[in-house]
């Protein structure tokens, strides 16, 4: 018999890619805890019959599908897991990726320690689309930057510095606790950085965020990502200039000068765009390498500093 509010629960945002979305509930099937619920959010990016098939035939009354009944975008679907999570922690699993077999025992010991905080979060493995291990310069270069202590905790003006240096924290990792989020959510508005901001404004807010070094979730790098594809067109880019600026302001205001020199600085964004341009030379793009090294230059993305405005508690 299910217990009226499991200890953790998966909300799993569905667009397409059923094999893999396979995968993602198996991963939560395989969970060292079995005190879990499971909610796949078809935003009906493939036939919504085959989506409820695949759910339903794992016979598992934890797991459930709901199907959006107009399409709400990445964002959207992402709040609208927040919104129907049932029970104190939520974790977003990105439907073409797995947890590790450790996820919810490992956030659940951090919730236990840290009853504050309103957010846990752990480090990933990479793989690529077949499942193989991977890897990325850039994300080697921010594992080196993620504070050392075990577990690492960001808060204040010091924390807001640590993450606005590095961004290392990996979106999809986090679980959510939602009496401490309340109301605030992923801001209509971004494609690619919602995440960096909801983290950013809750530490502007006061909250803390705790994570661990040990990899508890698989992260897929894959070309049909919208990670892969923002970054291609320069979405990601354009988006992450933005928030640096507008968090700039902010912390700006709040009389936080360090945090404010770090994201005004924007070394991370300008760090990655100096490597693909380097990467698009090297493959004989100079006119994808130019374009990259424009935004390097102008160094704002104030042509998007409008988006996201707003957000409540």
């Amino acid at each position: 018999m299910l217990r009226a509010v499991p200890r953790i629960c998966f909300a799993i945002p569905f667009h397409r890619g059923l094999d893999w979305l396979r995968e993602a509930i198996e991963s939560v099937r395989a969970q060292s805890v079995a005190d879990w619920r499971a909610v796949v959010h078809d935003d009906r990016g493939e036939d919504a019959g085959a989506v409820r098939a695949l759910v339903l035939g794992f016979a598992d009354p934890r797991i459930q599908v709901e199907a959006n009944s107009e399409t709400l975008g990445m964002v959207g679907n992402w709040n609208r897991g927040l919104n129907a999570a049932a029970g104190e922690l939520v974790t977003l699993l990105h439907a073409d990726d797995r947890l590790l077999p450790d996820y919810a025992e490992s956030m659940l010991a951090l919730a236990e320690r840290h009853p504050g905080a309103a957010a846990l979060c752990c480090a990933a493995r990479l793989i690529d689309a077949s499942g193989r291990p991977t890897w990325t310069l850039a994300d080697s270069y921010k594992r080196l930057l993620v504070p050392r202590a075990e577990p690492w905790r960001l808060r204040g003006e010091a924390g807001l510095r640590a993450l606005l240096r590095g961004d290392f924290v990996m979106c999809p990792t986090l679980c959510w606790r939602l009496p401490v989020l309340g109301a605030r959510r992923f801001e209509a508005g971004w494609r690619q950085v919602q995440d960096l901001e909801l983290l950013a404004r809750l530490l502007l807010d006061g909250d803390e965020i705790v994570g661990t070094h040990r990899a508890s979730y698989a992260y897929r790098r894959h070309p049909e990502s919208a990670t892969a594809r923002q970054s291609e067109d320069l979405t990601r880019f354009a988006e992450e200039l933005a928030l640096y600026d507008r968090l700039a302001a902010r912390s700006g205001e709040r009389g936080w000068h360090r945090a404010e020199r770090v994201a005004r600085r924007k070394a991370i964004v300008r760090l990655h765009l100096g490597v693909r341009a380097v990467a698009d030379l090297a493959a004989l793009r100079p006119g994808a390498a130019a374009h990259k090294l424009g935004y390097l230059v102008r160094g704002s993305g104030s042509a998007l500093a409008a988006a996201g405005s707003g957000g409540s508690r």
